[in-house]
């Protein structure tokens, strides 16, 4: 009988499934975390984990927020098992299981009274943020911050009840500045170039309409220290809810399973002090760029180039992508041609030794991450993952073949049905949009690229038009594995 996952159970579980070393109910919060999804609990909550595992740090746990319905969710499936959360690692060889309790509570989503109220206290020294690549309200195509969207324009107007991640950061340093109170870090743990750059632009840029002397205050007194984050981790379905049941006796309402490979690589810019993550395997260095850059190219643009065709071509899985011969020879010349020339190596690092590391992630039969999942939110990712290399590419006067096939076979998928005639459900929040944009190209190929806020200069190059729309002709009039036989062969 598989015993319920809570604090009580702990000493019942199976001898093989670690559990956390320290006694929870010592642990005082000093970290307000929005976003407590699945990426979050595997990775930030595991290096805290780590360290309360130590007998270090025991006020640093984590109070989580959310401003989503979806958050609502999570926050009730965990409240259910005390805050607990099982981690389920695996490779190819090998799997273990482990139990970590970091996180102490959890703000009702929409209070928004309470959640300023928690801000505005000392002891909270770090507010962080996974809320994906499109919850910064920046514009694609400048990556500038969208001062004049509608929820951040009604944030400014009901500053006493904000409803976004920022509006609420920006409030409660509000209330904190107010009461001559120190303000906390802000970090965020999201796949974007600069995050910590981007998060101080939507922070400072919201308080801007309220109070310019805030936004300055914010400016000048607030850390906003720049990341880069990786660890593989899918969506949870019931199917992992059975995993673990049937191999462990664990009944967990929202496990999670990834890889066994992690890193965190931060700037050591903290204004109220932090935890000693560098003695749990982080990595604090001057300067962040190198390895965010090294992993959204090549790790994030990687997942772009190998989700659309394996999508088109009815492959669930991202393994088996990977052991589909042509996708990863197309992620191999894509990558080593058009991609590494453009990055530059962080310190220490071989380029391609990281890359046959990213392939065998990828290849990793245990994770079972899926397709869609990849192919979620283009319409943000392709600007952050794929177009900037573009860019770089047209820059230096390289060829752009491979990446213009990478988005061809994008806009190919937001057509809305695969090779086989299968549709293709909505996986976009500008799905609409891009599909008819997609229709419209599939006789006319620049059409998909004027969506400018997009693509960008890009769109009005005519090096890349013509690779573009050559790609996008040749995956309609011959199909998938013909384009790509000609892109490994040198005839796109």
């Amino acid at each position: 009988m598989p015993v319920k996952l809570s604090n009580a159970a702990l000493t019942s579980l199976n001898r093989d499934i670690a559990v956390p070393q320290y006694d929870r109910s010592t642990l005082e919060a000093g970290i307000v975390h929005f976003g407590v999804g699945n990426f979050h609990r595997a990775h930030q909550a595991v290096y805290l984990d780590d360290l309360f595992n130590a007998g270090r740090d025991h006020d640093w746990a984590i109070i989580g927020a959310g401003v989503r319905d979806a958050d609502a969710v999570v926050r009730e499936k965990l409240q259910a098992q005390d805050w607990l959360t099982t981690i389920v690692e695996q490779e190819a060889a090998h799997t273990r299981a482990r139990v970590i309790g970091p996180h102490v509570d959890f703000v009702r989503p929409g209070d928004a009274r309470a959640l300023l109220d928690l801000l505005a206290r000392q002891d909270i020294r770090i507010v962080s943020m996974t809320i994906t690549e499109g919850g910064y309200y920046i514009s694609p195509a400048t990556q500038a911050f969208d001062a004049a969207h509608p929820d951040i324009v009604a944030d400014a107007s009901s500053f006493d009840a904000p409803k976004t991640v920022f509006g609420l950061i920006a409030a409660g340093l509000a209330r904190r500045r107010a009461a001559g109170a120190p303000p906390f870090t802000v970090m965020s743990c999201d796949n974007i170039p600069g995050n910590g750059h981007v998060a101080e632009n939507a922070v400072a840029g919201l308080a801007e309409l309220v109070d310019p002397d805030l936004a300055r205050w914010i400016r000048t007194n607030v850390a906003f220290p720049n990341s880069m984050v990786d660890r593989i981790t899918p969506a949870t379905s019931d199917r992992e809810r059975a995993t673990l049941r049937g191999a462990y006796g664990i009944e967990d309402n929202w496990p999670v399973f990834c890889e066994e490979f992690r890193q965190w690589v931060l700037e050591d810019k903290f204004c109220a002090g932090r935890p000693a993550l560098e003695t749990v395997g982080a990595a604090f260095v001057p300067d962040v760029a190198p390895y965010e850059l090294m992993k959204i190219r090549i790790l994030n643009g990687g997942h772009a180039a190998i989700a659309y065709p394996a999508a088109l071509l009815d492959i669930h899985f991202v393994h088996e992508a990977m052991a589909d011969r042509q996708i990863a020879a197309f992620l191999d010349r894509l990558t080593t041609r058009e991609i590494l020339p453009i990055v530059p190596p962080p310190p220490g690092t071989d380029l391609n030794e990281y890359k046959a590391l990213i392939a065998r992630r990828f290849a990793n039969p245990k994770i079972e991450d899926t397709i869609p999942r990849l192919c979620f939110d283009g319409s943000n990712r392709q600007p952050k993952f794929i177009l900037p290399s573009v860019a770089d590419r047209l820059r230096t006067g390289g060829d752009v073949n491979g990446l213009a096939l990478a988005s061809a076979l994008w806009c190919r998928y937001c057509y809305g049905e695969t090779e086989s005639g299968k549709k293709i459900a909505p996986n976009d929040p500008s799905w609409g949009r891009l599909t008819v944009a997609a229709q419209r190209a599939r006789h006319e190929p620049r059409a998909f690229l004027d969506m400018r806020d997009i693509f960008g200069e890009a769109a009005q190059n005519p090096v890349y038009v013509a690779a573009f729309s050559g790609a996008l002709s040749s995956l309609w009039r011959r199909g998938v594995r013909p384009t790509l036989a000609d892109y490994l062969a040198e005839r796109l």
